[in-house]
């Protein structure tokens, strides 16, 4: 492939991602459907709070390029941390945040790829 297509597929991956994740995280810790979802469900109020604003703090991280290792790192948390919730309430639909979660490890062990293809007979 391409070394400057590369790039910037790897940069519109994450950017694409963390700006998908950060609108659904706001609508997560703001939307009054999600509130009533997680009481109906028995969350504490607390679980939304604490999970939407880690994961808004850490999608942040993500799109900024000196710190977006540690920001990849906190959305895993994040993500694993929801995907385990969702199976202990039964609630299997967990396909997205894998999704998600593996398009954070492809940009971040990509982030800073310098090596170049060998080219192809």
């Amino acid at each position: 492939m391409n070394p400057p297509l590369k790039r910037l597929s790897i940069a519109g991956l994450r950017w694409t991602l963390g700006l998908v994740v950060l609108c659904e995280s706001v609508h997560f810790v703001f939307s009054p459907s999600t509130i009533h979802h997680l009481a109906k469900a028995g969350f504490p109020q607390v679980i939304r709070q604490a999970l939407g604003g880690s994961e808004i703090i850490a999608v942040l991280l993500f799109l900024v390029p000196p710190v977006s290792l540690v920001g990849g790192y906190l959305l895993l948390f994040v993500f694993a941390i929801a995907v385990i919730l969702h199976l202990l309430h039964g609630e299997f639909d967990v396909g997205g945040l894998i999704v998600y979660a593996m398009a954070v490890i492809v940009c971040i062990t990509r982030r800073n790829d310098k090596t170049t293809e060998v080219p192809h007979d």
